[in-house]
């Protein structure tokens, strides 16, 4: 197995009527300490509505973040580019690649609240059909290209950027996906990544993983583009402790409030979750095999599982939520990049087989190899006994 990666996909979700100043450095601070504890990614969402998913810019956001961290890569999550003018998308990127010594990552999508669109005018199916358009847009922009179009929302004459990027040919790119090819497609048209974000959140995305990189491969051959599945990223939940019971009890302390959430307020249809009552939330995530909720084993036995059904992928990242408080949420990451990611982690050989197998290799070589350690001891003693005897 390759190295596979991991990361975060921050929304975020923060209960409405909170301390959003706050909130907002739980989520800096989170960063961080993915970012000592060796995570490779965080993508930051953008929204404008309905009181939870808080940030308005990721790219402002992930200025403030890179600042604070040193190593991890970090992706608006998405940039809903059907909201912006093409050219500024791709001019703000490029900025905050510079800045970040290309750190940055760009995630396109349409928008996932409808509460977000309708604000401008805009419908789910405006945004949807602005989508290719707008990615191609900033697709041939960032190759050097000069651009007059006239697309729904906005007019550009002879629109070009004034920067070259820091990474060559550009920064990564990709496109979101949850359970139709749309996004697939999109990926494979323009050679760049997939965000499959609903790849475990429902039973028909998760049945669709091994399509959708199928129709990837498929768009990229017939334009001319390569793919690989090292940029495909999968996003889904989990919360560990060192216990099942401990994890349980972790969650009541928040797993209700995003629950409702979506039940109630977001009109996201594509995030149907079930349960009434904590329990049902929590056998919902095990037991339909929408994430985890349960020890390190559990998450080692999810992230395989994807890895099976989908054909191999390049980056396992973690739906960042706030089902636990802040410190058994640190935790739980913690106990993920101790006992999980070294299992898939290291090549052929991974991180945790190859010091497993040491183990086992000086446990069963032990017995002989202390007696000849005594030995050793032993021969030295007299060896020196004798030496004192001779002067004497």
């Amino acid at each position: 197995m390759d190295r596979l990666r991991f990361g975060i996909f921050l929304a975020p979700f923060h209960p409405a009527g909170e301390n959003p100043t706050l909130a907002l450095q739980r989520d800096l601070e989170l960063i961080e300490h993915l970012d000592r504890l060796d995570y490779d990614e965080a993508w930051i969402g953008e929204h404008h509505s309905a009181g939870t998913e808080i940030i308005a810019s990721p790219e402002i956001f992930i200025a403030a973040a890179a600042e604070r961290t040193k190593h991890i890569k970090l992706g608006t999550g998405v940039t809903s580019i059907t909201y912006h003018n093409p050219l500024w998308v791709a001019e703000r990127m490029v900025l905050l690649d510079h800045l970040t010594r290309g750190r940055a990552m760009l995630g396109c999508g349409p928008g996932s609240l409808p509460t977000d669109s309708m604000m401008l005018g805009l419908d789910p199916t405006d945004t949807r059909e602005l989508l290719p358009v707008d990615l191609d847009i900033i697709m041939r922009l960032l190759h050097g290209e000069t651009v007059t179009a006239q697309t729904k929302t906005h007019t550009l004459v002879n629109a070009r950027l004034h920067l070259r990027p820091y990474t060559q040919p550009h920064f990564e790119i990709a496109v979101a996906a949850v359970a139709s090819p749309t996004g697939p497609k999109m990926a494979g048209t323009h050679g760049v990544g997939l965000l499959s974000i609903g790849a475990t959140l429902t039973k028909d995305g998760f049945d669709a993983l091994s399509h959708h990189w199928n129709v990837v491969q498929e768009r990229a051959e017939a334009n001319g583009k390569t793919v690989d599945r090292s940029a495909w990223r999968l996003v889904g939940l989990m919360h560990v402790a060192e216990t099942r019971e401990q994890a349980y009890k972790d969650v009541e302390y928040g797993i209700e409030t995003w629950f409702r959430y979506f039940q109630k307020t977001a009109a996201f249809p594509q995030m149907a979750v079930e349960g009434g009552d904590v329990k049902e939330m929590i056998d919902f995530i095990n037991e339909a095999g929408v994430g985890a909720i349960g020890t390190v084993e559990d998450a080692r036995a999810q992230v395989q599982r994807l890895w099976e059904q989908s054909g191999g992928f390049g980056a396992m990242l973690l739906l960042a939520h706030e089902w636990a408080n802040p410190q058994a949420t640190k935790r739980s990451y913690e106990l993920i990049a101790q006992h999980v990611m070294p299992h898939f982690q290291g090549g052929a050989l991974t991180h945790a087989q190859a010091t497993l197998q040491a183990k086992e290799f000086a446990s069963g070589k032990r017995e002989d190899y202390a007696a000849a350690q005594m030995q050793a001891v032993a021969t030295m003693t007299e060896r020196y006994r004798q030496e004192m005897a001779a002067k004497g």
